[in-house]
């Protein structure tokens, strides 16, 4: 098994951190995954990681350029399954959240509020267009390709995001948003599940789709699978990503896609 994706397949902040350059815990899904179905894994996942830097762009962490993931691909035909998910930098979701919710607890002070208020302005100006979609469309299927020429017969899945922001989630401080720049991550959400969406379409490919089963998992549902905005806390590069139960869901929905289809 190999693992290509960015800092929601990487686990970011979750305990162990087993290589802290890619921000990559032994706890993500590829491992629980892994695990469950008795496979030799190589994890080459990176937070921060955008289609490009899988396929062909060095990643730069800090002075550190870490070398394109598909560099790291096993160089024989031996894989049965490869797990991929990346798009959510592509489309600048993350950032996007992070920014403003920083922006936020900055407006929230009086020698900052000024600083607060242009950031969030800019950042909330530039939403993805369609053609940022299609292109993360483009990139998640050329992974594909890339990986079909190294290993003609393997399995890919691609694993989409967890929701952060659900249907039902609120402002709050673990949500520090308008109404309206919910409905902003709730649109960009979608978008990131369209280029998933076109990629299988247009590549070989199978979709597990585990937006939709965590979309009553967002932030301030009972029981969230993300992590809440905490400007204090020590572990940072966790915010608004998967939890330790979220990666056990995500690693549940991936085994039970490999069973569903097998039994076809």
């Amino acid at each position: 098994m190999v693992a290509l994706g960015s800092s929601f397949a990487a686990g970011a902040g979750i305990s162990p951190i087993i290589d802290r350059h890619a921000n990559r815990s032994a706890s993500n899904y590829p491992h629980l995954v892994a695990g469950a179905i008795g496979a030799h894994l190589t994890d080459v996942t990176i937070s921060g990681a955008t289609t490009e830097t899988i396929l062909r762009k060095p990643q730069r962490v800090g002075l550190r350029r870490l070398a394109p993931q598909m560099e790291s691909f096993p160089p024989h035909a031996d894989v049965d399954l490869v797990t991929v998910t990346a798009g959510g930098n592509d489309l600048r979701y993350l950032g996007t959240l992070i920014s403003v919710a920083y922006s936020s607890w900055l407006e929230a002070r009086p020698a900052t509020r000024m600083w607060g208020r242009r950031l969030r302005a800019a950042v909330v100006a530039s939403p993805p267009t369609q053609q940022d979609v299609e292109t993360a469309a483009e990139g998640l299927a050329s992974i594909v390709e890339a990986i079909h020429e190294r290993a003609p017969s393997t399995r890919v899945l691609l694993v989409n995001y967890l929701t952060v922001i659900g249907p039902d989630t609120a402002p709050s401080r673990a949500a520090p948003f308008t109404y309206s720049e919910l409905n902003v991550f709730r649109r960009i959400a979608g978008q990131l599940r369209e280029a998933f969406a076109m990629a299988e379409g247009s590549s070989a490919a199978e979709l597990v789709d585990v937006a939709s089963m965590s979309e009553t998992h967002g932030l301030g549902s009972a029981d969230p699978w993300v992590q809440g905005f905490a400007p204090r806390s020590t572990r940072q590069a966790a915010l608004f990503h998967p939890t330790l139960e979220g990666m056990r869901a995500v690693a549940g929905a991936v085994v039970d896609h490999i069973g569903s289809v097998n039994r076809r």
